[in-house]
């Protein structure tokens, strides 16, 4: 067993990268998913509606570097877990972060641009990891790589005004109405879709267990 406690003979196929073709729009939505919820798979529902993709990849980290790993259930656990609400034909779950050797965003998209030249890729987060996406290693290099969508959260509507990365990128906003458009852009650019707010979150679900 690794140290991040994912044993690769249980699930060889977690370390792959999922199957594309060249020009496909793939969402990239990475995570601790410590557990998963219906929060995280409105997120990836939205943005595979709203913006047109061929896929999303369930990206499950090894570890978040900006928080305790004190509480971080097993990776293997993890991606169980986040494979039951990944339910859909155009949803993937992986871990190949732990093949990679990083838990480091800018990295990782790095990587998988270097390995898939041919697809778009789109970075995927929830509004919830906005306000503190600047403390995140690399921060610029990661919007200026790949477009950015951003999904609402409850309680993060007003970081899209407030938020450092919001200010520094602001005339690189693209109007939520032609979020469409955004896989098929040149970085830097991002938009900020709203949706219906699910207040599931994976701390207080931690605390009830």
């Amino acid at each position: 067993m690794s140290a991040s406690g994912f044993r690769p003979e249980l699930g060889r196929d977690w370390l792959k990268l999922p199957h594309a073709e060249t020009g496909n729009r793939i969402g990239i939505f990475g995570g601790s998913f410590n557990p998963p919820h219906s929060g995280h798979r409105l997120v990836a529902s939205t943005v595979l509606k709203r913006l047109g993709l061929d896929q999303i990849w369930w990206f499950v980290t090894p570890g978040n570097p900006l928080k305790s790993h004190s509480d971080l259930a097993p990776l293997e656990t993890r991606l169980r877990l986040t494979g039951e609400f990944a339910d859909h034909p155009r949803m993937k779950v992986t871990a190949y972060e732990a093949v990679l050797g990083t838990t480091y965003t800018a990295r990782t998209i790095m990587a998988l641009r270097a390995r898939r030249p041919g697809v778009r890729f789109v970075w995927v987060m929830g509004a919830d990891n906005l306000a503190g996406f600047h403390h995140w290693r690399d921060w610029r290099a990661i919007v200026g790589s790949v477009p950015v969508a951003i999904v609402d959260r409850p309680g993060a509507s007003l970081s899209v005004l407030s938020s450092p990365m919001a200010k520094v990128y602001e005339e690189h906003r693209l109007p939520e109405e032609k979020a469409a458009l955004l896989a098929d852009m040149e970085a830097p650019v991002w938009t900020f879709l709203h949706t219906p707010l699910d207040q599931a979150s994976s701390t207080k679900l931690r605390q009830i267990r």
